[in-house]
């Protein structure tokens, strides 16, 4: 009896799958839709105009980048876009254009290109962006506008200045006022804040939109706010407003669920996802409670994705018949 079959031997990946970079990407920018609409809404056009120059600077610094670097062009697969949204997501309404445009070159040629573009990065390219901004221009990065006063205001450009909430939240652990916003104004992103981080109703949709595409894991993000969570009740000795409070305020929500998930920047284990995820919220937590800034989430996952490769090290399973390391040792003797 003769067999015809034959075997088969190729290089990893074995599994294939029909979904694209480019299908992900359109995916995420699908999700970050609803916030995007949220922010014209309360910070009017000059929201939209921000979101562009964003988007245009990030693609264009890509293209050229790449050109001058004489690597093949990458703005068809959607990535630069989204380092654009989320970069506007994480700035004022009355940030200078220029500055956007300034960040947007760091995030996509400083962060991403200079390590070889897309799947290369070991940081994530909008928060550094975002960072550098904080770093170069504090004033102008912690001017917030109260919702809604481009529809009022005599300078629709400036707009009122309004204090950040979360300064007020803190205080609110420590027996202060509460807070002028109330929680369903901060549920429905009436409040001052960065463009696409006011509004959590339409990130959480985004996010069940990713979470239902099996674009991203819930793991990470459940984690990450489920730590935050968990640090603030004890914070707050048990005060429920409190906790409500820090979870709807800030970037908590944009950072966990658009940020903080990022393929190339998280780890791919699942206990590596409870770790960096647990990490994220334990930093941000710190920073929040004891640190001069009121916000954390940035240099939370920025920090955890620097440790992202000794974390996959410690999780990554082993290859089926590995030697234990005591054998290792007894045949070595």
């Amino acid at each position: 009896m003769t067999l015809n079959n034959k075997l088969v031997v190729s290089a990893s990946p074995h599994a294939r799958s029909h979904e694209t970079v480019r299908g992900i990407m359109l995916d995420v920018i699908i999700a970050l839709v609803p916030a995007l609409i949220a922010s014209v809404i309360f910070f009017g056009p000059r929201a939209l105009i921000i979101e562009c120059v964003s988007v245009g600077s990030c693609v264009i610094a890509e293209y050229l980048s790449r050109l001058i670097m004489k690597r093949p062009h990458t703005i068809g697969d959607f990535s630069a876009v989204i380092t654009g949204l989320l970069l506007a997501f994480n700035l004022p309404v009355s940030i200078e254009l220029w500055k956007v445009a300034l960040g947007a070159i760091v995030a996509i040629v400083v962060v991403k290109q200079f390590f070889g573009g897309i799947g290369q990065n070991f940081v994530n390219p909008a928060l550094i962006g975002r960072i550098v901004l904080l770093a170069s221009f504090p004033t102008a990065m912690s001017k917030w506008t109260a919702p809604l006063s481009w529809l009022n205001s005599v300078s629709k450009l400036e707009g009122i200045t309004s204090a950040s909430p979360l300064a007020s939240i803190h205080a609110l652990a420590k027996g202060g006022a509460m807070p002028v916003e109330t929680l369903k104004e901060m549920l429905i992103g009436w409040r001052a804040g960065c463009l696409g981080e006011t509004c959590a109703i339409a990130l959480i949709l985004g996010g069940i939109y990713l979470i239902a595409r099996k674009v991203i894991s819930p793991t990470i993000p459940l984690t990450y706010v489920g730590t935050v969570a968990v640090i603030m009740l004890i914070a707050g000795k048990g005060n429920l407003t409190f906790l409500a409070y820090e979870l709807l305020g800030g970037g908590l929500m944009l950072g966990a669920i658009f940020m903080a998930t990022d393929y190339t920047t998280s780890p791919i284990t699942f206990k590596g996802k409870i770790i960096f995820a647990v990490g994220c919220g334990v930093l941000t937590s710190l920073i929040r409670l004891f640190g001069n800034l009121p916000e954390g989430v940035s240099y939370s996952i920025i920090i955890m994705n620097i440790l992202v490769p000794l974390i996959e090290k410690a999780t990554m399973p082993k290859p089926f018949g590995t030697p234990k390391k005591e054998k290792k040792e007894a045949e070595a003797k």
